[in-house]
């Protein structure tokens, strides 16, 4: 029998959770959790701002399959904290976010710190609460944990008043819940799964397009096998790259475009139909497209867009169901379509490689983009973060392995790459990780470099510096930063290691010397601040919404 106080329960129950990270920013009135938390064998990495905090949970999380988990202090460190929070539910990425508040006993007082942050967090959350009293500290971590990984993944809050901190209990009466549960997994119905089999057997340009939920599925290995079976060109989206490298066989990235339009069936697992893909709409693909949609979570099926067949079902379980059922019809892909698609990927890979291999300067962002993709292992992690920088990323970098690539999500938040890196570093700290990153994305959290160097994370990031924002026309107000700025030197100065590169030919070892460094990195390469991405042009403020 001994009493503790709500801080040591908390942490007591992050290890039975099997919680090994804990990103967080020191404050009151969570002083003293961050410190049970190393009590209990928990890697505590202080950061240097709590959006940085949020956002490597968020990474950490991509990458490790399992909710991160990040601590800020009452107030404004917990607004500070609410931007990562709030990216991480629009990537459907799970993630626990814990914020000291102002004491119970103050409430409606004008206490310090005194307003409704659990309000501020419930629009961002999967699901938010308030702890009252220290007994249920362990519980309502918990239950932070089990609906964070739900059948729609995405962050949790717990707002954490002073007094439920500090309160010593008698923890002879506290529930520990056992932690590690997971949902039960859904499984397809046998009839689902051969109407899908017989859609796909029907088409002549069958398409198979992943999201997300293949990876929070574990279900990658599940997805080549069908593929591969099947033998269907397939798709990923942003949030799933990496679930099955992209240099398949029937991996035809640079046509995209053309395979969305003219597919006649479309197997969709584990994604949404929003923005990133115009929400199924025309002329992006076809009106009478028949479209097959497997989802864990039944408000997504038939969401935006009209679907033959919906699938409530895990990822896992479909694909494995899927795969047998075309073992044993025979399906088969058509070769025409495949070699069409394959055609069309190889001219429009022709046409981009010339400005990838270019040796002019100033140096073009696709040469940047290539020198990482000739540089890196195959299992890196890339993360990509910018305006200009994130679409050249896209357009040329593939992902090769599972968590490889990091992009900024469809919250379109800048500042994501360097804390998206320190958190992938820590969460698989035997890969490579580059942040490839616009040099106005770059000054956002910079910051974190110091946090990266004390707590040995090296990382590499790649700047593209095109002088400015590219958002918009050169006249834009605003929008030039200029060239002359020394960001490799901020850098070197939090302790890690800078290069400054001005010519094509010094990308590469400059690089190479970056990761035998040991150290976080900066690679600072000057770019032309006239070069374009060729992508699909962003609508998202005005008509993405109308059928053409």
């Amino acid at each position: 029998m001994a009493e503790n106080s709500g801080s040591e329960l908390l942490a007591r129950q992050m290890r039975e959770e099997g919680v090994e990270d804990l990103f967080y920013l020191m404050g009151g009135p969570i002083i003293e959790t961050a410190g049970f938390a190393g009590d209990f064998g928990i890697r505590t990495i202080d950061c240097r701002h709590e959006q940085g905090a949020a956002m490597a949970a968020h990474g950490y999380a991509r990458v490790k399959r399992s909710p991160g988990i990040c601590l800020a202090a009452s107030g404004p460190a917990t607004t500070n904290l609410l931007t990562g929070v709030a990216n991480a539910y629009l990537d459907g990425v799970p993630m626990v976010a814990l914020g000291g508040a102002a004491a119970l006993r103050a409430f409606d007082s004008d206490a310090f710190q005194e307003y409704d942050q659990l309000t501020m967090a419930k629009p961002v959350t999967r699901w938010a609460a308030r702890v009252h009293h220290a007994d249920r500290m362990a519980e309502y971590f918990n239950m932070a944990m089990r609906k964070a990984q739900g059948p729609k993944p995405g962050p949790t809050y717990l707002d954490l008043p002073g007094d439920a901190l500090y309160e010593r209990v008698d923890d002879s009466g506290v529930w520990f819940p056992p932690g590690g549960q997971r949902p039960a997994r859904p499984a397809p119905d046998e009839g689902s799964i051969e109407r899908a089999i017989e859609i796909l057997s029907e088409a002549e340009r069958p398409l198979v397009l992943s999201g997300s939920g293949v990876f929070w599925s574990d279900a990658a290995a599940e997805l080549r096998e069908f593929i591969d079976t099947a033998r269907i060109p397939f798709y990923t989206t942003p949030l799933g790259r990496g679930v099955v490298p992209e240099d398949h066989d029937l991996a035809f990235l640079a046509s995209r475009g053309q395979a969305f339009r003219e597919a006649d069936a479309i197997l969709v697992v584990g994604t949404r139909f929003n923005f990133i893909i115009s929400f199924g709409h025309p002329p992006r693909f076809a009106e009478d497209v028949k479209v097959i949609q497997i989802d864990t979570d039944s408000t997504e099926l038939g969401h935006n867009r009209p679907i033959e067949l919906g699938i409530v079902a895990d990822a896992k379980l479909s694909l494995r169901a899927l795969t047998d059922k075309a073992k044993e019809v025979g399906l088969q892909g058509s070769q025409d379509w495949i070699a069409r698609l394959g055609e069309s990927d190889h001219s429009r890979r022709q046409r981009t490689l010339e400005m990838a291999e270019s040796d002019a300067t100033p140096i073009h962002p696709l040469r940047i983009a290539n020198e990482i993709v000739n540089t890196v292992e195959r299992d890196a992690i890339i993360c990509i973060d910018g305006m200009e920088t994130l679409n050249f990323g896209r357009q040329w970098i593939p992902a090769f392995a599972e968590g490889g690539r990091l992009n900024s999500g469809p919250n379109g938040c800048m500042g994501t790459g360097i804390p998206f890196a320190m958190g992938a570093k820590a969460a698989a700290p035997g890969r490579q990780v580059v942040a490839f990153i616009g040099d106005g994305s770059f000054l956002m959290n910079v910051q974190e470099f110091d946090t990266m160097v004390r707590h040995d994370l090296p990382i590499v990031a790649v700047i593209n510096n095109n002088g400015g924002w590219t958002g918009g026309p050169n006249t834009t107000p605003g929008r030039s930063l200029g060239q002359s700025q020394r960001y490799h030197d901020v850098v070197e100065a939090l302790g890690g290691y800078g290069e400054l590169v001005t010519k094509p030919g010094e990308i590469r070892p400059a690089i190479e010397r970056a990761f035998a460094s040991g150290k976080p990195a900066c690679v600072h390469v000057v770019a032309d601040e006239h070069a374009r991405a060729s992508t699909v042009p962003f609508g998202g403020y005005s008509t993405m919404m109308q059928r053409e």
